[in-house]
């Protein structure tokens, strides 16, 4: 039986009043496409490949949940509460496991610091990768929607600060944008979300100025941008952090200042990536560069077509 079959099955064997009522909340404080997004959708494919519902990529094999991901670890030391997303009692937990482990660590622990919660009649949700120390339910405590659970971390096997969120009946997957697995040529008729998320390809995590090009380190914790500059600085650059890019996928970086544009340029991705950034830059010449606001664009194209766009200013003083 395919899985999409497996997933019809599951929601027409529930109870009417579940089939009906069951529906997820947003389960972070943040807004999609500006201090979060979604990294990774659920597999749909039963083969080796990986399929999203919309038969795209943007996931991986046997990806069992939703991945809500923030831009850096600068967010997630400031603190992201994650709040439940169905009402239930909490049924297991599990706290203590140090953020950005090594792998070796993590082996028969996946999910990191989590909570499951039972929503009653084979439902469950399950809760992965949160802050250490942070988790403020208790086991049997009963939860109502939007309670707070802890905080988006990045414990378990996890390679960047993200709350994975799964949905289970009677221990199978289920796929709240599609529950009945229907056609990924269509928006899906129905879903488990009170709101349901828009669903994007791919995207811009942000962009930045400094006046170098970062180290992807830097980038990652979120301590890369530099929203002011000198006019004596060595150079002017710009990048894009992304997510979700596809094999020849174009990142198009633009800089222009008081004079005009500084630099521009298509860059043409190579294969596809979970997340990876692209900078372009110029060198100072014999004259300081000119005081004022700089404007900054990175688009991300997929045949021809926009994919996202950021824009961001940068100060010369």
């Amino acid at each position: 039986m395919s899985v999409r079959a497996a997933l019809a099955l599951i929601l027409s064997s529930a109870s009417p009043a579940l089939a009906e009522d069951l529906q997820l909340a947003f389960p972070l404080d943040c807004t999609l496409g500006q201090d979060c997004h979604i990294q990774q959708y659920m597999d749909r494919d039963p083969s080796a490949a990986a399929q999203d519902y919309r038969c795209s990529g943007l996931t991986y094999g046997g990806h069992k949940g939703t991945d809500f991901a923030l831009p850096d670890l600068a967010a997630m030391a400031a603190g992201v509460t994650v709040r439940a997303a169905a009402p239930g009692v909490v049924k297991g937990l599990r706290d203590g496991m140090q953020d950005g482990a090594p792998l070796a660590q993590v082996q028969g622990r996946e999910c990191g610091n989590g909570v499951v919660i039972d929503l009653g009649a084979g439902w469950e949700t399950q809760y992965c990768h949160l802050k250490r120390g942070s988790l403020s339910v208790v086991e049997g405590q009963e939860i109502a929607v939007g309670d707070a659970i802890g905080l988006v971390g990045q414990s378990g096997k996890a390679a960047f600060p993200h709350l994975h969120l799964s949905l289970r009946h009677n221990g199978e997957p289920v796929d709240p944008f599609d529950p009945e697995g229907s056609s990924c040529d269509v928006e899906p008729s129905k879903t488990l979300w009170q709101d349901t998320p828009p669903y994007r390809p791919g995207g811009l995590i942000t962009l930045g100025f400094a006046d170098h090009v970062p180290t992807y380190a830097d980038i990652k914790a979120g301590n890369a941008n530099r929203g002011t500059l000198p006019t004596n600085a060595p150079a002017l650059v710009i990048y894009g952090y992304s997510y979700g890019t596809q094999k020849n996928d174009v990142l198009r970086l633009s800089l222009a200042g008081p004079n005009g544009t500084v630099i521009e340029k298509d860059v043409q991705l190579e294969k596809p990536q979970a997340q990876s950034f692209r900078a372009i830059g110029k060198r100072a010449a014999s004259a300081a560069w000119p005081a004022g606001r700089y404007d900054g664009t990175v688009t991300l194209l997929r045949d021809g077509r926009v994919i996202d766009e950021k824009t961001g200013r940068l100060t010369v003083q």
